[in-house]
């Protein structure tokens, strides 16, 4: 394989992007696990394979989308658009990658090979269906980050993990896919139905997306208020409850930097690249181990 076309291959599977499978420690974290090297070690190697497999997802992706992005600001420069990847490597990795993921998950551990290709199943669906559809294609986002989630909840044996999690999860993917809607929608203007069929007349507007973002904001903090109130620690209860300003003002600044800033297309870049936002959650993790591992 030629350089050019390798690094190519490595831009399509989005190394950075495996920030959001981080989501597959949150079992081992709440549950007070981290500390114990055996489970440690399970989730690392089930992160590794989910990774795999959502780099598949993003080359099918990027292949069935090939004509849209050609058309779009940013996308037309990946690897695919451009013409730096041929689509024949891309569909060869997309086939071999999940193979390899989910065949050694399922030596490794069969539920979590299950959820594996759930996942694959829930994003080729989104890829070739579901992102056409208006609000089901954010909800197949969410479901994918609630599967992250469960993914490392079946690695290990969990006793003290709130289903709460779940919710908070589901609801905080929502909150991001809508501002990443409204923002796509901005950016595209007059352009945008050419690049995502769901920007049509009859698909979202923005104040359709406005309407779900307050919602979903909303929603996302009363799920992790609760998730508070019902997680044990090993001090007084309900005292998870000091975590919640860093969730309020996460979402306030994620807020701020979409309305006022013009950001929010892409997260997962956004979390990088704005310091007060990444130093928010980099506290909130402190201050969640501290309460969890540290105070005893």
């Amino acid at each position: 394989m030629q350089p050019n076309v390798l690094r190519g291959l490595i831009r399509t599977m989005r190394p950075r992007q495996w920030s959001k499978n981080a989501l597959i420690f949150a079992g081992l974290i709440f549950d007070g696990q981290l500390t114990q090297a055996n489970s440690f070690i399970r989730v690392v190697v089930g992160f590794l394979l989910l990774s795999l497999t959502a780099s598949a997802v993003y080359l099918i992706n990027d292949v069935t989308d090939v004509e849209k992005d050609r058309l779009h600001p940013r996308k037309k420069n990946r690897a695919i658009p451009s013409g730096q990847l041929p689509i024949r490597v891309a569909l060869i990795a997309a086939a071999v990658l999940p193979v390899i993921a989910i065949g050694g998950a399922a030596l490794y551990s069969p539920p979590f090979a299950l959820v594996l290709f759930a996942y694959l199943g829930l994003h080729i669906t989104y890829s070739l269906y579901l992102k056409n559809i208006v609000i089901l294609d954010v909800f197949a986002i969410a479901a994918g980050f609630i599967l992250r989630v469960i993914a490392g909840a079946v690695l290990i044996t969990v006793s003290n993990f709130s289903p709460w999690l779940y919710v908070c999860t589901g609801a905080l993917s929502l909150f991001l896919a809508v501002g990443k809607r409204r923002q796509e929608l901005l950016l595209l203007a007059e352009n945008a139905s050419d690049v995502r069929s769901t920007y049509n007349d009859r698909g979202y507007n923005m104040p359709l997306l406005d309407d779900m973002l307050r919602m979903v904001t909303t929603g996302t903090v009363l799920s992790y208020t609760f998730y508070t109130f019902e997680a044990k620690t090993s001090l007084a209860p309900n005292v998870l409850l000091v975590t919640v300003p860093f969730i309020v003002y996460g979402m306030f600044r994620y807020l701020y930097l979409i309305h006022v800033q013009g950001e929010g297309g892409a997260p997962d870049e956004l979390l990088f690249k704005d310091k007060p936002l990444l130093l928010d959650i980099v506290l909130w993790g402190l201050t969640i181990i501290i309460i969890l591992y540290v105070i005893r």
